[in-house]
């Protein structure tokens, strides 16, 4: 019987969970539950206008937790401003002031961010209109507001999809946003601990942030405010481009060639064997015929001795042609062979060759 009960338990708890799962809702809110953690908003802001009056467009961004439902209500306006997700957590809302609209430049707004059953909201923290700024009517019993530090850690990339992670030290109990150059909305920054403000921006393909992008901080309290700019770029040194250092008088053995140089005989060789050519020319014929011998032996011996000495007088060197690497060649001679071979590394320094690879 015991066991009949319990089946029994079984298909009711079943039969009573089964309409349960059929209603649309109750998927969406197991999906989006608390073990999702609460939806962020990021950041949120307006485009200030210059007048508040009737046909006046105000234009609001709000930055979070993408795949929400966001919403907005402005203090003194006849009907809540819906916002459409026009990219992965950037939602965009547009409101017409009307005439029957009470809305001041100071009007609070607030959204409301919500996705499944969670819900987040923040409330605007400037005016819609342009020069109203902030003014406190309790400066008095506030305490003096202050910027001790503000910090970044800069990435190799400012890409879409890099992270920039921010911190600021100052007055503890306040809200922190940023501005940075080339981001359309304001971006939050939470207090961590007591006066420590710290949040990480993932950067959007739709932002322009450049390495040296300013970032103004603001810090506030009710209505009064103080600022302060970030003091360091938001990205890495890029690292240094190596230079090629070109060497002019390095190049490569292109010619090694041998070079004879003729000797030449002196007055010496040429005395010398005219005197032996006229020896010789003597002893043959006889009267006129001895004297044109010696006459043609004195001049054959002559030519004879200026050859002889000048083959004793030839001299040899070795040349090296270097083809350099801007196309120049150079020689430098040598007078025995320097052991240099073709297609050799070379540098040539003030006629010296030396090897350089």
């Amino acid at each position: 019987m015991k066991t009949t009960n319990t089946i029994l338990a079984g298909a009711l708890a079943m039969s009573a969970l089964v309409p349960l799962l059929s209603i649309p809702g109750a998927a969406f809110a197991q999906q989006y539950g608390p073990a999702q953690g609460m939806p962020r908003i990021e950041g949120f802001n307006v485009d200030e206008v210059k007048r508040m009056r009737p046909g006046v467009e105000l234009n609001f961004d709000l930055y979070g937790t993408p795949g929400g439902s966001a919403a907005l209500r402005i203090d003194g306006a006849t009907r809540n401003v819906p916002m459409v997700e026009t990219e992965a957590g950037h939602y965009e809302g547009t409101y017409t002031v009307s005439s029957r609209d009470k809305i001041a430049a100071r009007s609070a707004v607030t959204a409301n961010l919500r996705v499944g059953n969670q819900v987040a909201s923040t409330v605007l923290n400037e005016s819609l209109q342009v020069g109203v700024g902030y003014h406190s009517a309790k400066a008095a019993s506030t305490p003096q507001l202050k910027i001790e530090r503000f910090n970044v850690e800069p990435v190799a990339d400012l890409g879409g999809g890099n992270d920039l992670q921010f911190s600021m030290a100052g007055t503890p109990g306040a809200k922190v946003d940023l501005v940075i150059q080339g981001v359309k909305a304001k971006v939050f920054l939470p207090e961590v601990s007591s006066g420590q403000y710290a949040t990480t921006y993932t950067i959007r393909n739709s932002d322009r942030i450049v390495r040296n992008s300013t970032v103004t901080a603001n810090l506030r309290m009710g209505d009064r405010v103080t600022s302060a700019t970030l003091g360091k770029p938001l990205q890495t040194p890029a690292a240094p481009v190596p230079v090629a250092r070109i060497c002019y008088n390095c190049g490569t053995v292109e010619a090694v060639n041998l070079v004879e140089v003729k000797g030449e005989g002196s007055y010496l060789g040429t005395i010398g064997g005219g005197v032996v050519g006229a020896l010789l020319g003597s002893q043959v014929g006889g009267g006129s015929g001895r004297t044109v011998a010696q006459i043609a032996g004195a001049v054959g011996g002559a030519y004879a001795g200026n050859m002889i000495e000048g083959k004793v007088r030839d001299t040899t060197h070795y040349e090296i042609v270097v083809r350099l690497n801007n196309g120049a060649t150079q020689m430098v001679p040598f007078a025995a062979d320097p052991g240099y071979r073709i297609g050799e590394k070379v540098k040539v320094d003030a006629g010296v060759i030396t090897r350089t690879s």
